[in-house]
């Protein structure tokens, strides 16, 4: 074995420190070539994530591109199209890709590709704000968005399967858990500077600033992206790419566990869909107060930061009930909130109650997320990781699209009938996530 180099020894005693291993180094279900890289890799990955993380914080569809429109004169129906184009255009051409990465020894190359693109796409987005206004700067800004959302999916479809091959598994959940919860201070800056009223005042400069260092992150991302060493892997599935698309979607008829794991992540769109919808409950109580928006992000940014270590932790031991736990969470408050807002009309809520409320829904949020993806990867494996992930997010970006029509009930009849909708469904997810095997550990 070759020496290692002080920056080498000072990585190994790090992560040994935080995962809390001593002189015997976990290695399980990684190449054996991978275990002596285990701390660089680790650095490096979560450096990435958190990166890229603040600078989706930063570009956020449901927060700092809408003001930006409105900044600009962009009609409102533009700002409709934010978030379905932000969060589905990651997800469904993902089976298509998943085709070439899986003819590829080595996938952190497209992860990269990625992030040259994200970057990019957000420099360009920087300057059509700068110079241009109104409806051609939405038509415009929309196109970066969704070639944006693209090579976001590059990299999520590549993501986790170089985490599975470089990091072991009992090791993943917290190197989760940690991105989020270093990205979640970043996150709780941003609310705090939101605090300053800056964006408040409608200023463009600020907005742009934002945007530019988003794309600044990524390019660092890149260069921490870069540092893993991943071995080579299986390169069986690459080919012609709607052939192995059709074959990797049998796997939701073949594969059981996957099929039920597929049905789970749809049903606990119910988490992430209800947030906004609590937004407008809060809004239309507190009319719009100026500062709401940055206590809201502060919460979730401490949502984040306090919380994704443990949650992390606890999804290396069962990630199953971690997903269970956080869908009962979110259908419980959201039965509450229902509740108090038909029954108890003449409670007002305050700040102090809304940043409470949404504490714990974005908390559940978190939880659903890091818990999904710590059990998608622990139930993979080397040959089949890359296929589960583009299949399921295409299943979900599919799903994303169609349960959009939530809010149309808002409109019909309330806000609260909605949050109750939501929520019933997400007690009954965690009531059927129980149906899932364990396979943490």
């Amino acid at each position: 074995m070759a020496s290692r180099t002080p920056i080498e020894q000072g990585l190994g005693w790090l992560y040994d420190q935080v995962t809390g291993e001593e002189d015997a180094r976990v290695c399980k279900e990684i190449p054996d070539e991978a275990c002596e890289d285990q701390p660089r890799n680790f650095f490096a990955y979560l450096s990435a994530n958190v990166l890229n993380k603040i600078s989706d914080e930063l570009v956020s569809a449901r927060l700092t591109l809408p003001w930006l429109f409105s900044v600009l004169g962009v009609p409102a129906v533009f700002v409709g199209f934010l978030v379905p184009i932000r969060e589905a255009g990651v997800l469904l051409p993902q089976l298509l890709v998943a085709a070439y990465v899986r003819a590829m020894p080595q996938r952190k190359i497209v992860w990269l590709i990625g992030a040259l693109l994200s970057a990019l796409m957000l420099f360009l987005m920087a300057l059509i704000a700068w110079q241009t206004n109104g409806v051609l700067a939405g038509w415009l800004i929309l196109a970066c968005l969704v070639l944006y959302s693209l090579a976001r999916g590059l990299c999520s479809v590549s993501a986790k399967d170089v985490l599975g091959k470089t990091i072991s598994k009992t090791r993943r959940g917290r190197l989760m858990g940690y991105s989020a919860s270093l990205a979640g201070l970043a996150t709780l800056a941003i609310g705090l500077l939101l605090q300053t009223d800056l964006i408040g005042q409608e200023n463009l400069q600020v907005l742009l600033i934002f945007i530019v260092i988003a794309g600044l992150l990524w390019l660092l991302a890149f260069l921490s992206f870069a540092a893993i060493n991943e071995p080579a892997g299986s390169t069986e599935g690459g080919g012609n790419a709607i052939e192995e698309a059709l074959r990797s979607l049998r796997l939701l008829v073949d594969d059981k566990t996957f099929q039920h794991y597929v049905i789970s992540r749809a049903l606990l769109l119910s988490v992430a869909l209800v947030i906004p919808f609590y937004v407008l409950l809060v809004q239309q109580q507190l009319e719009g107060q100026l500062t709401l928006l940055g206590w809201l992000i502060i919460a979730n940014g401490l949502a984040s930061s306090l919380s994704a270590p443990l949650i992390g932790k606890l999804a290396d031991r069962n990630s199953r009930n971690v997903m269970a736990g956080a869908a009962m969470l979110a259908g419980i408050v959201g039965v509450v909130t229902w509740y108090v807002s038909q029954y108890h009309s003449d409670w007002q809520v305050g700040i102090s109650s809304a940043v409470c409320v949404f504490f714990l829904i974005t908390l559940a949020h978190g939880a659903v997320r890091l818990g999904r993806k710590v059990y998608l990867v622990d139930m993979a494996n080397n040959d089949n990781r890359a296929q589960y992930v583009a299949v399921s997010n295409t299943v979900i970006g599919i799903a994303m699209l169609l349960a959009g029509g939530i809010g149309i009930i808002a409109d019909i009849f309330n806000v609260q009938t909605a949050i109750l909708i939501l929520s019933l469904i997400a007690l009954a997810t965690a009531i059927y996530i129980r149906r899932l095997p364990d396979v943490s550990g």
